[in-house]
Formats: C-alpha cells, sequence, structure tokens
C-alpha cells in the first residue's frame, strides 16, 4: 500500500476509533466481528462489500426503513443502495471496528445523511454511536503505532481512563479500583485469561494484532467471569492483495537510563544501578489469498533476542538472563460463500529463559565465579476455530472451539544441594559472604489448559436485536511444587528483640539472648485440578423509538472447582447477573447523547484455589531463634546459612498436612459467589465534525469475598469446637462438617454466623475469653471522567482524559497487593477477626486524580511527532501492626502497640505492668505515595520507495526519567516487643522498594511491501 493510501485509509480508521474511546461501542455476536445498521427507504436493498476481500453480504430495509448487517470481519467496505434492481446514489466506504456497530443512515436518494456521520473522502466515520451502551475504546495498530506506546496490550490498556498499573511487586493492570486479578482477555475470541491465578494472559507481538478494544465498563452480557476490565482483540488477516513485510524492534542497553541504588541511613539496601537489558526483535509476516475471494492466510515468525542483567538486592550476585525462542502465528480465513465462514487462528508464545548465575563484588564491579543455572519456561500453544454463517438476513450464528495453554517451569542446577536464604534488611551479614547458595526460591512445574466452546446467535425482529448464547470452559492445571535444597526447607530470618512476639500461630517469643528468630519452611504439592466455568446469556437491544434504545440482558453463569480426585468441593451456580443499558438520540441527528448502564458482574475461583486447599499441600513452619550465621563453601564459592537456635512454639502444619483432608470441613456448604454491581451514567457531545466532548460517571460495589478464615470456635462447643482453615464468605454464616456434640469428632452439619462469632479468644495465660465475629469485605469505586478528542485528519489529533476516583473499603480483592499477598482468593485479609477490623480506607489501587494527553502531529508527509503524558496521584500507605486490643493473638493487623508490649512472665502468663496498649493504625492513614509523571515522545519518519512503505519510529520512554517511589514497606509493627524500654518499630517503614522504571529508547523499523 502506498504511503498517501495508507494515511488515507488510516483517517477513517483512526477517526471512528477516537470517536469511540468517548462513547460506548455496540457489541456483536463474540465481538470478533462487526456490523453495519442505520436507516433507510422501506424496501430498499443495502449491499455491503469488502474492499479487501470482496465479501458481500446483502439485506432488505423493513417497513420501518431499519435494517443491519451483522457477523461482518473488521475492515473497510463499500456500501451501495440498490432501488429497484438499480443502485441509487454513489457507492460510500464504511469502516466496521471491533466488536462494534457502524450507524450509517441514508436519505431517500440514498445517499449518506451527512448530519450524523463524517464523510472523509468517500469513507463514512459514525460521529457519536447512538445504538451503544457499552464503555469502550477500540484503537487500531495503526493508531496505537503512531504514539510512544510500547509494543504490548498492558501499554495499549494503559492509554484507556482509570486504568492504572497494579503494584510493583506482581504487576498487572488494574480497572476501576478493581485488583489485578479480575481481568478478562480475549485474542479472536478465545479466552487467555491466567485461570490459576488471574494475574497474567498469553500475549502475542505487536505485530500479530490488528484491532484492540479496551473495555472499562458496561459490557455486553456476552462478557462475564470478570469484575474488572476486558480487553478484546483481534489478530491481522490476509486479503486479494498479497502483502509482505518486517519489522526490526531494537532496545539497546546503551539506550536505557541506569536505575538509582536504593540508600537507608547510608547503607544501600536495594541494587539497581546494574540492572539493564538488551532486547531485538524481527517480525516478518505475509499475507494474501490462496483462492481469490475465498481462502486467505496471514503468516508471522517473530525473532527475539531478549538478554536482561540483574543483581540481587544486596549487589552479591549477577544473573545474566537469556531468551531467544521464537514465535510464530497465523490465521486462515476460508469464505465458504458470502454467508459462511471458516476462520482459524494459532500461535505459540513457548518461551524457555536460562540465567547464568555469578558471584559479583559491587564495589570493584567485578564478576566472579559461576554459581549456577535457573531455567525458566513460559507460553504454550494456543489456537482457536471459529464458524461463522448468516442464515437468514435477519438471523445469525457464530460457534468457536479453542484451547489456550500456559505452562511455568521453573528449576535449577543446584536444587539438589542448595536452600534458599533470605532474611530482613535489619539483620547484619556476614561481610562478603552471599546468603545460601542459590537463588531459586522454588522447584516448580505446572500445566494449564483451558478448553473453550462457545456459541453465539444474533436474530433482528424489527424494533428488537436478539442475541443469545452459551459458553463452557474446562480449565486444568497439573501442578507439582517445592522448595529447593535439603529437606526441601526455605529460609526466612527476621529481626525481633527479646521477648517480641512471632507471627505462627502455634505462639511464642523470641527468647532472651537471641535478637532474631528464622522460619524453617516446607512447601510440597501436587496434583492434577480441573474447573468448570459456564454460562448462558439473552439480551434485547430494542429501539423504542428511533431516538431511544434499551439494551436488556440477562446472563446465567455457573462455576464448579474440583479436588485432585476430580470431586467438586466448590460449586456455584444459577448465578444471575442482569444488565440494563440505554441510549438517548437527544437532538435525533446523532450528535449528542445521555447514555447510561446498570448491571452485575461475577467472579470465579482461581484454580489456584483447588491446587492449595484441595491438594495434597504440606505446609510445615517451624521457628527458631536465630543463633547467627554458619559460613560453608560450594565449587569454591562461600555461603551462609542461619544457625538455629531452641525452637519456638510448635510446627505450624494449619496451611496443610500433606494430605487431602474432609473437603466438607474446609468450604463453606453454601458459600455465595464474588460479585460486583456497577452503575454509568454519561453524555457525549459532537462540538464539530472533528472535535467531540463528554463526562461519565462510575460507581461500582463489590459484593463478598471467598477467602480462608481460620475458624477455631463453634457455637455450640465454643473455644472446643476447633474446625481449622475453611474457604467461606468472611463476615457471613459458614456451614461445615463439624462436631455437634462436643465430643471431639465431626459428625454432622453445623453453622456459624461469622458475623459475630467463629474466632476463639484467649489471654497471654490461655484463659479463655469468648468468641468474636469478621467484618463483612467492602469495596467500592466513585468516579468522575471528563474527555476531550480531536480527532486525527491526516494533520494532527489529541485526546486528553481526567479521572477523579475513590476506591474505598477494608478489601481489595481476591489478592492483597499493599501486602504482596497474590495467591488469588487465599490472601491474609481473614484468616483471623483482627486483620481486617478497623482496615476500612482508602485501597491500594486508589489513584485519586489521574490526567492521560496524548497527541500526534505531521509536519509533512514524511515527519510526524508525538508525545503522551500520564499524570497520577500517589497510592495510600498504611502502617500495618502486628496485634490487637482484644486477645493474645500476634499477627497483621490495623492496631500498633504503644505501651508495655508483651512485658510479661512467660511461664505464668502475668504482665507486672498491666495489658498491652493498642492504637487504631488506619488504613491509608500514613500518608500517600508521591504523584507519578510518565512523559513519552516519539519522532515517526514515513516514505515510499517504489512498491515498499517504509515507517521509522523513534521513541522515549520515561522522558524525564523519573524514579518516584511507587511501592513502600508498610510493616510499621511486624512484631510486639519491646526494645531499649520502647515499642518495638520496623526502622524501614516507609522505606521505598518499588520505583518507576527508568528512561528507555526503542527504535522501530517497518517495511511493508
Amino acid at each position: 500500500m502506498k504511503g498517501r493510501t495508507l494515511r488515507r485509509a488510516a483517517l477513517g480508521i483512526a477517526l471512528g476509533a477516537c470517536i469511540a474511546s468517548m462513547a460506548p461501542m455496540t457489541a456483536t455476536a463474540q465481538a470478533v466481528s462487526g456490523a453495519v445498521a442505520g436507516n433507510a427507504n422501506a424496501g430498499d436493498q443495502i449491499v455491503v462489500t469488502s474492499v479487501d476481500t470482496g465479501l458481500s453480504r446483502t439485506t432488505t430495509a423493513d417497513a420501518n426503513g431499519n435494517y443491519r448487517i451483522a457477523q461482518l470481519p473488521v475492515g473497510t467496505y463499500s456500501l451501495q443502495v440498490i432501488r429497484n434492481g438499480q443502485p441509487i446514489g454513489q457507492p460510500v466506504e464504511v469502516t466496521v471496528s471491533l466488536g462494534s456497530a457502524t450507524t450509517v443512515n441514508l436519505d431517500a436518494g440514498g445517499a449518506v445523511d451527512l448530519a450524523a456521520v463524517r464523510v472523509v473522502g468517500s469513507r463514512v466515520v459514525p460521529l457519536v454511536d447512538v445504538t451503544s451502551t457499552e464503555s469502550a475504546m477500540t484503537l487500531t495498530t495503526e493508531e496505537v503505532a503512531r504514539l510512544p506506546v510500547d509494543r504490548d496490550l498492558t501499554s495499549v490498556a494503559l492509554i484507556a481512563p482509570g486504568v492504572t498499573k497494579g503494584d510493583a511487586s506482581f504487576g498487572g493492570i488494574s480497572f476501576g479500583g478493581s485488583s489485578v486479578a479480575e481481568n478478562a482477555f480475549y485474542i479472536n475470541g478465545l479466552n487467555v485469561t491466567d485461570f490459576y491465578n488471574r494475574n497474567g494472559f498469553s500475549e502475542a507481538p505487536f505485530a500479530f494484532y490488528k484491532e484492540f478494544q479496551v473495555k472499562t465498563g458496561g459490557y455486553s452480557v456476552e462478557f462475564g467471569r470478570t469484575t474488572g476490565g476486558v480487553i478484546n482483540t483481534v489478530a491481522r488477516s490476509g486479503t486479494n492483495q498479497f502483502e509482505y513485510g518486517a519489522e526490526l524492534a531494537f532496545e539497546p542497553r546503551a539506550w536505557q537510563s541506569s536505575a538509582r541504588d536504593r540508600y537507608f541511613d547510608g547503607e544501600r539496601y536495594l541494587t539497581f544501578g546494574k540492572d539493564d537489558y538488551s532486547s531485538t526483535t524481527l517480525d516478518v509476516w505475509a499475507s494474501g489469498p490462496i483462492i481469490k475471494d475465498r481462502l486467505f492466510f496471514f503468516a508471522l515468525y517473530e525473532v527475539r533476542d531478549y538478554q536482561p542483567t540483574n543483581t540481587d538486592d544486596e549487589g552479591e550476585l549477577l544473573t545474566k538472563n537469556d531468551s531467544n525462542d521464537g514465535f510464530w502465528g497465523g490465521t486462515l480465513d476460508w469464505y465458504i460463500t458470502d454467508n459462511n465462514i471458516l476462520s482459524l487462528m494459532a500461535f505459540s508464545d513457548k518461551n524457555e529463559t536460562v540465567g547464568d548465575v555469578f558471584g559479583y563484588d559491587y564495589d570493584s564491579d567485578t564478576i566472579l565465579a559461576k554459581q549456577n543455572e535457573v531455567y525458566s519456561d513460559t507460553g504454550g500453544d494456543n489456537w482457536a476455530v471459529t464458524w461463522t454463517s448468516n442464515f437468514t438476513q435477519d438471523f445469525s450464528m457464530k460457534l468457536m472451539y479453542g484451547e489456550n495453554q500456559r505452562q511455568a517451569f521453573t528449576r535449577s542446577l543446584l536444587d539438589l544441594e542448595c536452600n534458599r536464604v533470605v532474611a530482613v534488611s535489619a539483620i547484619p551479614r556476614p561481610p562478603g559472604v552471599q546468603l545460601g547458595c542459590s537463588t531459586n526460591s522454588s522447584v516448580f512445574s505446572r500445566e494449564d489448559v483451558r478448553e473453550q466452546a462457545r456459541a453465539d446467535f444474533e436474530w433482528s425482529l424489527g424494533d428488537h436485536l436478539l442475541r443469545f448464547g452459551v459458553d463452557h470452559e474446562t480449565n486444568t492445571s497439573d501442578h507439582i511444587q517445592y522448595y529447593a535444597g535439603p529437606g526441601a526447607i526455605y529460609y526466612n530470618v527476621y529481626d525481633g528483640a527479646p521477648g517480641s512476639s512471632i507471627p505462627n500461630p502455634p505462639g511464642g517469643v523470641v527468647p532472651p539472648g537471641y535478637n532474631g528468630y528464622v522460619r524453617a519452611r516446607r512447601y510440597e504439592i501436587f496434583g492434577n485440578f480441573e474447573s468448570t466455568n459456564s454460562a448462558f446469556y439473552l439480551e434485547d437491544n430494542w429501539n423504542i423509538t428511533p431516538n431511544l434504545l434499551l439494551n436488556i440482558g440477562i446472563r446465567n453463569e455457573a462455576f464448579d472447582n474440583k479436588d485432585a480426585e476430580g470431586r467438586t468441593y466448590i460449586k456455584m451456580d444459577d448465578m444471575w447477573a442482569p444488565r440494563f443499558g440505554f441510549s438517548w438520540d437527544m437532538k435525533g441527528d446523532g450528535t449528542t447523547k445521555i447514555f447510561g448502564n446498570v448491571g452485575r458482574y461475577y467472579l470465579p475461583v482461581a484454580n489456584v484455589i483447588n491446587i492449595k486447599q484441595a491438594g495434597a499441600l504440606l505446609d510445615e513452619r517451624t521457628y527458631y531463634a536465630f543463633d547467627g550465621w554458619e559460613i560453608r563453601e560450594l565449587n569454591g564459592v562461600q555461603y551462609a546459612v542461619p544457625r538455629l537456635g531452641p525452637q519456638i512454639g510448635g510446627v505450624d502444619t494449619s496451611q496443610g498436612d500433606g494430605t487431602v483432608g474432609d473437603l466438607r470441613s474446609e468450604v463453606d456448604r453454601d458459600m455465595d459467589p464474588v460479585y460486583q454491581d456497577e452503575a454509568i451514567l454519561g453524555f457525549q457531545q459532537m462540538i464539530n465534525d472533528t472535535w467531540s466532548w463528554g463526562v461519565r460517571g462510575i460507581y461500582r460495589r463489590l459484593h463478598d469475598a471467598i477467602d480462608d478464615m481460620e475458624i477455631s470456635a463453634t457455637p455450640q462447643c465454643g473455644g472446643d469446637g476447633y474446625v481449622g482453615w475453611v474457604m467461606a464468605n468472611p463476615g457471613k454464616p459458614v456451614t461445615v462438617w463439624g462436631d455437634s456434640n462436643c465430643d471431639g469428632q465431626a459428625d454432622g452439619w453445623i453453622t456459624i454466623d461469622t458475623s459475630k462469632e467463629g474466632w476463639a479468644m484467649y489471654d497471654a495465660a490461655g484463659n479463655y475469653l469468648g468468641q468474636r465475629g469478621w467484618v463483612e469485605p467492602k469495596r467500592t469505586y466513585k468516579a468522575v471522567e471528563l474527555q476531550l478528542d480531536r480527532a486525527w485528519d491526516d494533520k494532527w489529533s489529541f485526546n486528553a482524559s481526567y479521572t477523579w476516583s475513590k476506591s474505598e473499603g477494608n478489601a481489595e480483592g481476591p489478592v492483597n497487593s499493599d501486602t504482596n499477598f497474590s495467591d488469588t482468593g487465599r490472601t491474609e485479609n481473614f484468616d483471623d477477626p483482627w486483620v481486617n477490623l478497623g482496615g476500612y480506607g482508602p485501597l491500594a489501587n486508589d489513584r485519586e486524580h489521574q490526567l492521560k494527553l496524548r497527541g500526534t502531529y505531521a509536519f509533512n508527509d514524511h515527519w510526524q511527532v508525538a508525545a503522551t503524558l500520564d499524570v497520577q496521584s500517589g497510592g495510600p500507605i498504611t502502617g500495618f501492626g502486628a496485634g490487637n486490643p482484644y486477645d493474645a493473638k500476634k499477627y497483621h493487623s490495623y492496631f500498633v502497640c504503644v505501651s508495655n508490649c508483651m512485658q510479661y512472665d512467660e511461664d505464668t502468663g502475668i504482665d507486672p505492668d498491666g495489658p498491652d496498649v493498642y492504637e487504631h493504625s488506619r488504613r491509608g492513614g500514613r500518608g500517600r505515595m508521591p504523584w507519578t509523571y510518565d512523559l513519552g515522545a516519539s519522532l515517526t519518519y514515513l516514505n515510499s520507495f517504489g512498491g515498499a512503505d517504509l515507517k521509522v519510529k523513534f521513541a522515549v520512554y520515561n522522558l524525564l526519567n523519573q524514579q518516584r517511589t511507587v511501592r513502600v514497606d508498610q510493616e510499621l509493627q511486624p512484631s510486639v516487643g519491646m526494645d531499649g524500654g520502647q515499642p518495638e518499630y520496623n526502622e524501614f517503614f516507609g522505606v521505598g522498594y518499588g520505583f518507576q522504571a527508568p528512561r528507555y529508547a526503542q527504535l522501530v523499523v517497518t517495511v511493508n511491501f
């Protein structure tokens, strides 16, 4: 394609997508295709023909003049009106975008009604989609490529308002205050979301995609299993024209700014200054017809060379990683007839990373002897087959079956010989000697396979557009995991003054003469685990009047999680998710609308729950006094391991003793699902044919949580009715198999109202004090979004959005990023009642202010400059404590001991000075992290040489090299004790542990033939 033609085609697509970033868009079946709809003379035939493939569809306007042509592959079409067998007016080009309907109203002469659309050249671009109630942003790869936006789905999603990066500790993205474990990701209708932990997804190279759709709220009932957002993408496909090309992306080490080492009290505690990487990818692709007008292919192969280098926190080890596996992917589309299409999409993102681990002398910048090799395998093979059929002009169907595979396999050469050792910064280390002889925390192998099938139907009946369908997923995880080293033990060393408590359930304090303790943890699990998710839905888009559309939908969800023997242990069905929306074309000309929707969305239980509760999990934690370091040697390298002093307390196997217990005692029989209710009200208006603006108000409320709770008392038997760890809804009645007659044997179903009972309280001497219940989980998100758009016109474009929001509650969601708990549904948030008591406040993903700007300016046909700016206020800081004023439990809490902390006689349990004195430390009460500013800039050169189109883009990310803090240590009081007559506090509280990535640059050279 010549440069001028490319720019003109991109103009029409960009206009529609830029406007769509403000307007919700009407979904079509399975949201991997689009539609053309509108109003014409009754009885007129409307013919659309693909400019690229020759696909032709025809429909007839009904008695009211309404017409709709559904299930159109994404692309550009020519629209022609036929009356009495003769063409009327001139054909116009229409852009069909992913998951949306392009509205084209036609007058009596067959011409386009210019009041509701803009015509660019001969192309129709809708200004306001008045047939829509969803909130979504649709972008083409051409639009994204004009901007300094990195080449991955996460970076694309972050363009949308209300979308933020997750916590620096485990990444991900947050939509509208939700946690990073609540989103869904699709490629050509195939769900590629990580179902093990729900944080992550399978991803293809940027050059594999054709369009992106980011749904931030109010989406159709065809989408479920998410209480966050949706990223919906479609892959490239072939046309009647043979095309091929290549794209080189280059990020050398020399174009990166160094990350800053971090110091505390003059001592380096994080070593980043030697970390860097080099990345080179080369994509080559080809597409075209195998049989003209009927069979098309697209194929891509990516050569990768990614070589990151990083040091450990202390700067004593340096790891050189190498990842060079290639990616392959492609699509095959068979237009059997114009009304029957068979499509195949397949790709493989398998990748192996090899890390060579060396000793390292930071002061002399000297790499020492090689100590280990670490191997990490990820990714897998993915494919989907789709059959699309239009039975009549009013009734269509789409069937899809596919598989999504993700593997995770990590191991090292020293797994048999070396334990992992980690110590907090406050523990003195032997100079010049590393801790442990392995950097591998865990040996694990897991393969996750999703088998997905769905059927979607669309039926146009006069003023009603009915959409209905079913979808089913079987998600299987084959998992084995254990710690490296002799005994499969992982050592963690913590500081603690004599007499201070340690947070293990058997209880205990650091004995006299010691200033720290060691947790020796053995963790093993294996098995094959399956969960099934199924749903059916029905939706009616009803045009009550020509200017008023109602969208009424209902979705029914069912989740079934099974143990290692294939038995159901968590099953929830008949989850009805109603959704209602409206769109009012206020002036009747398609330039101004009010829209809104309310809806309910359910979240499934992640497979990690199957594995860690319904598998043979051994989680054995033994605590010892820390008796200094023992120096050992392996392969000529010295390393330190902790010497173990007296054992503190008993051995804790409460989280798993290596057997699969009676799951009736570990799962609430009548558990309620996690769901979110959402309400959106918005306004959108065109200012002129290039400028538009809009405003949107959003309210979200999360209901319930599914998490593990230690139920240590029952209403029947008090403190003698210990049940154990139960997956349940905190703060609600829980029914489990337990001891009903207090004889110490589980013999029947018992119900505990955990809003007021279920936790046995004991004082320091072990005296039973009664029971306590849990607070219910709460999370709300309130936001106002403002947007201003200037559509691309071959000269310049601009988008600005400002979001004011409040994300508040006592539960972030199924993960806790402020305390770095990433096991979805197994956080510490409800382990006991004190963990969440008094914990209401701003949540970890709360960013009160967000400003996002992006724009492109063309100096001439060859040179373009672009910029993006993302400004956000910082997240909240909480000072977490470790005790409470109600019983002797010492664990994570919102209370801080301020005097007389744990100063009692261990033998008698008597505190001569009286009980501990606590103060409430409210969530977010310790201030905020700093504002962040991220400025990107790019310069692009375009030219055509004979039959080749050349594009060269040089982009700089984080241009100002901001490296502000985005994560801090929030453990104000990790243990309860006294130090020199004063309460013991964490000296590293508030110290930064996560920071903005430093400045880097990227050169992308693209050639298309």
